[in-house]
């Protein structure tokens, strides 16, 4: 158990009476104040998941619904014994907590992502049977309400209808004459209860009535007339039978809380859990905390740790940043789970000898086995006023915080050891009633640490080996290091001597760390750097501080050679390792911005040949689906055709031509070509025959082209031309006629039917106006004539044909068509 002295010293007192400020109750504040560290991890873990609960619900925008409510207890003690009755001023406290516990009951019962809260608040419910009735019964302040029952309604209503009456005749009275003349003043007061009249002394017996009460000059007597005396005697009665039924009414609604009374303060006790625990999370929020890692391992690591009041006083004040805390301590052990199953002080720490013992002999028979534990005493050296203390006292306090399951102001991957001690030997405890100077106070502090560390124990010594000879402090230091190393204790200390720097330099299992200085402006900076002693600076802070010159020079001057040149040496050492450290990081920079180049390009050339794969494959679908729909509307055409001879069936025929080349021609859109931009012996794209050809000449009015490609010499649009592409037609030889071959002026059609013979026409028909032949002939025989005349109907008006007619008859008769292309 920690003891309540090492609490006050590293102030978790403050840590707590800020957590309280953001009580709703007294009760809250109690419980708040008597917050300890946990032994039981899962209780830690419990706590620390139910303010993540409230954290988070306060991230969505609802917060848990509490208010100001004050401590019942003491009411509800009041309230069990039988027919004890309660003071309407002390029974409307409770109110407050029941709304509370009904607003709990309304936020909580219906989430599913807050099970521990709801298993907290499980059995809150607000008691509304017992509410609705105190809030129908009793005001904020206390008083009884008309609507607390029938009867006092109709009492109170009848209590200010006869209050009217006599207030009314009273004036009456004052303003009559034969009244008027005897009193005092003319207004109506109320003495011992009754309504009375103010009558001058010497004419009392003028008026008829009792005298109740006299003033304080003697000159006026208060008077009540007898002829509402019969009317205040009947207020009076009704006044009686009002407050036995406000008595009624109070003693009825003790009975229901007395009923509910262990029902009630358990509920209470949750709320106020619940509202401690909210405090926590407030107060989390605001010094912007963490949940750390709980570890049986005897593990102690710091990421990014900030002393809480440091944060609260420069909230509160501003100034300087509090500078980040880093720093490693122990780690895992290599046979023993932090000696948790161990019972006692003498137990634990022979375990830990043991386990130490064989992992030394395995070290000395040149074994390779895990090492126990990383380094698990940390002396921390640096200058004055640079922050030793305040590292121990971070540590320590961020400690007591996470063991009481409160987050700390570090990094989530911060992790803290299970301790069952937390030893510290830290300020100046000299006391002159008990004879201790400073030193002794020291030793007394540290014999007392020695006979309670073992292997679950974080000590804390500040200025280890001061206060006496340095030489003979050093010694005591190196030998108490030496003993806690023994037991097993994780230790942190600070220190000035030179000579406990060499000892732990020597000794496996410690580890020196410096609080950093800049030499430059002879400031502290508060950082920590781990594996490296520090220097004290007292020379340069001595100056910074207003020492004289002459002084200083005389101080460097008696300080010796040897240790000028030992801090020299520690100085450029440091000052080496800097460079190598800012090289280093300087390169790992480097690597990770090559590497995420490295990414950002791969992941960019994969997106562009995503991109490339659809837009082909998209293109791909949409020139099919134009080709498909093009092919769907010619053989429809070309069936109007067959039907219907005439030139429209041509006109959509071609019109279906053109909307097909321009889709096709916007799925790869070609640049245009002005007039100016061309000459004659250019070379230009033409898009109709879908080849280069050379311009011949130029109709810049009419806005077309005069061009030739191979044989074949036509005239186009401006439109129809795009720059050249590099495809020429094919060289045409001219056509030799051989006995045993076609002839390329003729087509042979027999033996083939209608739907076959026009696709082979069509395109026999586009090479000979290509090859540029000006005559040809068409064989389809006679037989029953469907033959001949499908394929005279086809030729008549296609746009290729200027005309036809039937062969002489040397040429065939009416077995071929003679077909003359324009």
């Amino acid at each position: 158990m920690i003891k309540a002295e090492t609490l006050q010293s590293l102030e978790f007192d403050k840590i707590l009476h800020a957590i309280a400020g953001y009580a709703n109750s007294d009760a809250t504040e109690d419980a708040v104040m008597a917050v300890r560290p946990l032994a039981e991890r899962g209780e830690i873990e419990l706590r620390f998941g139910q303010v993540e609960e409230i954290r988070r619900l306060g991230q969505l925008g609802v917060p848990l619904s509490l208010s100001p409510f004050r401590d019942i207890t003491p009411l509800l003690e009041a309230a069990r014994p039988e027919g004890a009755v309660v003071a309407p001023r002390d029974l409307v406290l409770i109110v407050p907590a029941l709304r509370v516990m009904a607003a709990i009951n309304r936020q909580l019962a219906y989430r599913d992502d807050i099970p521990l809260l709801r298993e907290l608040a499980g059995e809150v419910s607000g008691f509304p049977d017992l509410l609705d009735p105190l809030e129908a019964a009793l005001d904020e302040e206390g008083n009884i309400l008309d609507s607390a029952s029938r009867l006092l309604l109709e009492l109170r209503t009848r209590k200010r209808g006869l209050t009217a009456r006599i207030r009314k005749r009273l004036e009456e009275i004052v303003r009559e004459k034969r009244t008027a003349i005897f009193l005092q003043d003319d207004f109506i007061t109320q003495r011992a209860g009754r309504w009375v009249i103010p009558v001058r002394m010497d004419s009392k017996g003028m008026v008829a009535g009792v005298v109740h009460d006299v003033s304080n000059s003697g000159e006026t007597a208060f008077m009540e007339p007898l002829e509402i005396i019969g009317l205040a005697n009947e207020l009076e009665n009704l006044t009686a039978d009002e407050k036995a039924e406000q008595i009624r009414i109070l003693r009825e609604l003790c009975g229901w809380i007395r009923e509910d009374a262990d029902r009630i303060e358990a509920q209470f006790h949750a709320i106020v859990q619940l509202d401690l625990l909210h405090s926590i999370a407030r107060f989390a929020d605001l010094v912007e905390a963490e949940r750390p890692e709980i570890n049986q391992s005897g593990e102690l690591r710091l990421r990014e740790a900030r002393h809480p009041l440091l944060l609260l006083l420069r909230r509160e004040r501003g100034g300087r940043r509090v500078e980040p805390l880093d720093l490693a301590l122990g780690g895992p052990v290599a046979d023993a789970d932090f000696f948790a199953g161990q019972g006692g002080k003498e137990e634990a720490t022979e375990a830990y000898r043991e386990v130490r013992r064989g992992a030394d002999d395995a070290a000395n028979a040149g074994m390779r086995k895990k090492p126990l534990r990383q380094n698990r005493i940390m002396v921390i050296t640096g200058p004055n006023a640079g922050g030793k203390t305040i590292a121990l006292k971070t540590t320590g306090l961020l400690l007591l915080m996470a063991l009481s399951g409160i987050a700390v102001p570090a990094a989530a991957t911060s992790t803290f050891p299970l301790v069952g001690e937390l030893l510290v030997d830290i300020g100046d405890d000299q006391s002159i009633e008990a004879s201790l100077s400073t030193f002794s106070a020291h030793v007394s502090n540290i014999a007392a640490i020695l006979g309670r560390a073992d292997a679950r124990t974080l000590v804390l010594m500040d200025e280890l080996g001061t206060g006496t000879e340095p030489g003979q402090g050093a010694a005591i230091a190196c030998a108490v290091l030496h003993e806690l190393q023994e037991q097993g204790a994780l230790v942190l200390a600070t220190t000035h001597l030179t000579d406990i720097i060499g000892f732990v330099h020597k000794t496996p299992g410690m580890v020196n760390a410096a609080m950093e200085f800049d030499r430059a402006t002879l400031t502290p900076l508060y950082r920590l750097k781990s594996g490296e002693p520090g220097q004290s600076h007292a020379i340069e802070i001595a100056l910074r501080y207003g020492l004289p010159e002459r002084v200083i020079a005389f101080a460097r001057g008696m300080v010796s050679r040897l240790e000028t040149d030992f801090h020299e040496l520690l100085a450029e050492l440091k000052e080496e390792r800097q460079k190598h450290e800012e090289a280093l990081v300087d390169l790992e920079r480097r690597s990770r911005e090559l590497a995420e180049r490295e990414r950002l390009a791969a992941e960019r050339l994969a997106e562009a040949e995503l991109r490339k794969r659809e837009a082909q494959e998209k293109g791909w679908q949409e020139a099919k689906e134009i080709i498909q729909g093009a092919r769907r509307e010619v053989n429809a055409i070309l069936d109007e055709a067959r039907r219907e001879k005439g030139r429209a069936a041509r006109d959509r025929l071609e019109q279906a031509e053109r909307e097909a080349e321009e889709r096709l021609r916007a799925l790869h859109p070609e640049k245009h070509l002005s007039l100016s931009e061309i000459a004659e012996g250019d070379m230009v794209f033409v898009r109709p025959i879908g080849y280069d050809a050379t311009v011949t000449a130029v109709d810049r009015k009419h806005g077309r082209l005069r061009v030739r490609a191979g044989l074949m010499e036509m005239e186009v649009f401006l439109s129809d031309v795009a720059p050249r592409t590099g495809k020429a037609p094919q060289p045409k030889k001219a056509p030799v006629r051989k006995a045993e071959e076609a002839a390329a002026d003729r087509l042979n059609l027999l033996g083939y039917r209608v739907d076959d013979a026009l696709p082979e026409l069509e395109r026999f028909l586009n090479r000979a106006s290509l090859d540029g032949l000006g005559e040809l002939r068409v064989i389809h025989g006679k037989g029953t004539g469907a033959l001949m005349r499908a394929v005279r109907e086809f030729l008549d008006g296609h746009p290729l044909v200027r005309e036809l007619r039937k062969g002489e008859p040397f040429e065939g008769g009416d077995g071929v068509t003679v077909v003359t292309l324009r």
